[in-house]
C-alpha cells in the first residue's frame, strides 16, 4: 500500500473518531451529588442526585458532565474518559480518604479528556501512604486543593495544571514522563521536606512547562528535575526556608533545558539553580537573592548560556566549570564573591539593580526595575524585550518577561548612621547610597527624639558619607536623621536615629550607637503591630514570639543583618493567607525575643519585651 494511501486511511480514521466523540457529546448528560441525594439513577436533577461520586461515575459516559455540592464525601473517585467532574469548591466540597487509604492509593484518577474542577482532596495524615490526583491523558486539573499525600498531584502524558493548591504533601505535584503544561498560578506550600515540583520522563521526547507557579519549601528543592525530558521552567516563585536548591536541574538523558525569569529567593538554602550535567542548558533573566551557602547561587558548567540574570546577596554569585559555556550581560550584587571559576567579561555587571522593592521589612517584595535602573535596555543585544526594545537584565526582561511602566522612587533610606564624640566635635558617618541616579544627602538634628524632619531642622546638604558637628552650647541632647536626594528631587525616607547625650556624672557626651529591642508599637495591637530593632554592627539576628506558656509560635527573623535599623511586622491573623487558611493567635501576652550573634558565632545581645494581642 503507497504512503498516500496510508494517509488516507489515517486521515478517514481519525475523522470517524471525531465524529464518534461529536455525537457522544451531543448526547451528554449533566448529573449531580449531593450529600442529601438518593441511591436511585440516571442522578440527573438536585432532586434526584446521587449521594456518591462514584455511583454517579459508573452510570456515565463520555461527554458527561457532574456537579458535586457542598459536603465531605469519603470515597475513592475513578473518572471514565470524557467526564467533567466539578466541585462546589475547594472551601466546601472534600474528596477525603483518610480512612479508606492503602498503599500506591489515588485518591482522584483522571483518565483522558478527562475535568476535574473544585475540590479539596485530603488523603492521609501518613504521607507514604497515598497520591491525591493522578492525571492521564489530555485532560485538566484545575482550582483543587490537595493536601496530606506522596504526590500532590500527579500527572503523566499531557494533562493541563492550572490554579490548584497543595499544601503539605511529601512532594507538591510530579511530571512523569509528561509533555504536561503545569502552569497559571498553581501554589504548592510544602513543609514536609520534598519538592515543591518535579519532573521525571525516561526519554528527553518530553517537553513539559512548569510556568507560573508559586513554590515555597522547607528543607528541600523547589522544582528538581531527574533524568530525563526537556523542560521550559518560567517564571516561577521559588521560596526556599532552610532548603536545599532552587531549581536542581539532573544529567542523564537531558539534552536541554530552558530556565527563564524565574525569582528564586531563601533566608538559608544550598543553591538557587544547580546544573548536574545538563547539556544544552538556557538561563535568561532569572532573579535570584539570599544566603546561598554551599555552591554559588547559580552553578554552570560546558556549553550552558547565561544571559540577563541577577543575583544578590549570596555568598558567590555566578560559577562556571568546563569550557564553552557563554555568559553574558549579567549582573551579580553584593555577594561575597561575584563571579568565580571564570573572568567575566565586560558586558557582566556588579551594580545596585534599583528594583522597586526587595525588603520584606518594606512592605510587599517588587522586583520590577526603578525608572533610572542601569539594568535598563543592558542586556543581551539581540534578545528583545516584550515592548520591542532592547532586553532588560532582570526578571520582567526577554523573551518570558512582560511589559510594564518604570517607576521613579525615592532612594532608599540611608543607612549605618553612626556618632562618635571627641571633647566638643560629634563626627557623623554612614554608608554611601548606590542608586545610579543618586545625588546628595540631606542632614536634620533636633533636641527631642523621634522628630520629624522638617526644613526648620535641616544641618546641611552633603555629598560625602562623613559629617564633623560642633556641640553647642546650653544643650544635653541632640538626635540626627538623614535622607537621601536623587536628580530627580525625590528625598527618601529618614535614617534610623542617631542620639548623642550628655552623661551628667562625668560631664562629658557619649553617642547611643548600640544594640536595641524596641517596644512594639501599636502595643496593645489588632491583628498587626511593628517590632523595631537595632544592630549595632553585622551578626545573625534571631527574632522570636513566644505565648505565656513559653511555645514558640512563630519565628520573625532568623539571618544574618547588616548593622542599622530594622522593624518587622508580627500578624495575629496567622501567616498562611496564600492557602485559604488562617491559624489566628488567641488573645493575650506574647513575649518576643531578640538573640544577636556576631560573625564569630558569639552571643553579644539578648534581650525581650511584652506584646499584648487584643482582639
Amino acid at each position: 500500500m503507497s504512503n498516500r494511501n496510508n494517509k488516507y486511511y489515517q486521515t478517514l480514521f481519525l475523522f470517524l473518531i471525531f465524529l464518534i466523540a461529536y455525537s457522544l457529546q451531543l448526547n451528554a448528560t449533566v448529573r449531580f451529588v449531593s450529600k442529601t441525594g438518593l441511591s436511585i439513577p440516571p442522578f440527573t436533577s438536585w432532586e434526584t442526585a446521587a449521594d456518591s461520586i462514584q455511583k454517579c461515575i459508573n452510570i456515565c459516559v463520555f461527554g458527561d458532565t457532574i456537579y458535586v455540592a457542598n459536603g465531605v464525601y469519603p470515597e475513592q473517585v475513578v473518572m471514565i474518559p470524557g467526564l467533567s467532574l466539578i466541585g462546589s469548591g475547594a472551601d466546601s466540597c472534600w474528596i477525603d480518604t483518610r480512612n479508606i487509604v492503602t498503599t500506591s492509593f489515588h485518591a482522584v484518577e483522571v483518565v483522558d479528556s478527562c475535568l476535574v474542577k473544585g475540590f479539596y482532596v485530603i488523603v492521609s495524615y501518613n504521607t507514604d501512604i497515598g497520591d491525591g490526583i493522578v492525571g492521564q491523558g489530555n485532560s485538566i486539573i484545575t482550582l483543587n486543593k490537595i493536601s496530606n499525600a506522596t504526590d500532590g498531584i500527579i500527572v503523566a502524558s499531557s494533562p493541563t495544571v492550572y490554579n490548584n493548591i497543595c499544601i503539605n504533601n511529601r512532594k507538591g505535584i510530579s511530571v512523569l514522563s509528561s509533555s504536561s503544561l503545569v502552569r497559571k498560578n498553581n501554589v504548592v506550600i510544602n513543609y514536609q521536606n520534598g519538592y515543591g515540583i518535579q519532573i521525571q520522563a525516561s526519554s528527553p521526547n518530553y517537553k513539559p512547562v512548569i510556568d507560573s507557579n508559586y513554590i515555597e519549601v522547607y528543607g528541600a528543592s523547589g522544582i528538581y528535575k531527574n533524568p530525563g525530558s526537556r523542560p521550559t521552567i518560567s517564571n516561577n516563585i521559588i521560596k526556599l526556608i532552610n532548603g536545599s536548591d532552587g531549581i536542581f536541574l539532573h544529567s542523564n538523558s537531558s539534552d536541554s533545558a530552558w530556565v527563564c525569569n524565574n525569582l528564586i529567593v531563601t533566608n538559608h538554602a544550598l543553591a538557587a539553580i544547580y546544573n548536574l550535567g545538563v547539556t544544552y542548558l538556557f538561563l535568561y533573566n532569572n532573579y535570584v537573592k539570599g544566603n546561598f551557602y554551599y555552591e554559588a547561587a547559580i552553578s554552570v558548567g560546558s556549553n550552558d548560556v547565561v544571559k540577563n540574570n541577577v543575583v544578590t546577596d549570596a555568598v558567590r554569585g555566578i560559577d562556571a566549570v568546563g569550557t564553552n559555556y557563554i555568559i553574558q550581560n549579567n549582573n551579580v550584587w553584593n555577594n561575597n564573591i561575584n563571579y568565580s571559576g571564570f573572568t567575566p567579561d565586560s558586558t557582566n555587571i556588579s551594580v545596585d539593580p534599583m528594583i522597586v522593592n526587595d525588603d520584606t521589612t518594606q512592605g510587599e517584595l517588587d522586583f520590577h526595575l526603578q525608572k533610572y535602573s542601569p539594568l535598563i535596555d543592558a542586556g543581551d543585544p539581540n534578545i528583545l524585550d516584550k515592548d520591542g526594545t532592547r532586553s532588560d537584565i532582570g526578571l520582567y526582561g526577554g523573551l518570558y518577561g512582560e511589559s510594564y511602566t518604570y517607576q521613579d522612587l525615592a532612594p532608599k533610606p540611608p543607612r549605618g548612621l553612626l556618632a562618635v564624640v571627641d571633647s566638643s566635635i560629634i563626627t557623623l558617618t554612614w554608608n554611601r547610597n548606590t542608586e545610579a541616579d543618586f545625588n546628595h544627602y540631606n542632614l536634620y538634628r533636633d533636641t527631642t527624639s523621634n522628630f520629624q524632619i522638617d526644613s526648620t531642622k535641616l544641618v546641611a546638604s552633603l555629598t560625602d558619607t562623613f559629617y564633623l558637628h560642633i556641640i553647642p552650647p546650653g544643650v544635653e541632647r541632640l538626635y540626627f536623621k538623614l535622607t537621601g536626594i536623587d536628580n530627580q528631587g525625590n528625598e527618601s525616607n529618614p535614617s534610623e536615629e542617631v542620639a548623642v547625650i550628655l552623661v551628667t556624672v562625668k560631664n562629658e557626651w557619649k553617642p547611643v550607637n548600640n544594640y536595641i529591642l524596641y517596644q512594639n508599637y501599636p502595643n496593645p495591637f489588632n491583628p498587626t503591630t511593628k517590632i523595631g530593632y537595632k544592630l549595632k554592627e553585622r551578626g545573625y539576628v534571631k527574632l522570636y514570639v513566644y505565648n505565656v506558656k513559653g511555645e514558640l509560635v512563630e519565628v520573625l527573623v532568623n539571618q544574618t543583618q547588616e548593622a542599622g535599623y530594622y522593624e518587622v511586622e508580627f500578624n495575629g491573623e496567622g501567616k498562611t493567607e496564600l492557602i485559604g487558611v488562617k491559624n489566628p493567635f488567641v488573645s493575650g501576652v506574647y513575649l518576643c525575643q531578640i538573640i544577636v550573634q556576631n560573625e564569630k558565632g558569639i552571643p553579644v545581645f539578648s534581650d525581650m519585651i511584652k506584646m499584648i494581642l487584643l482582639k
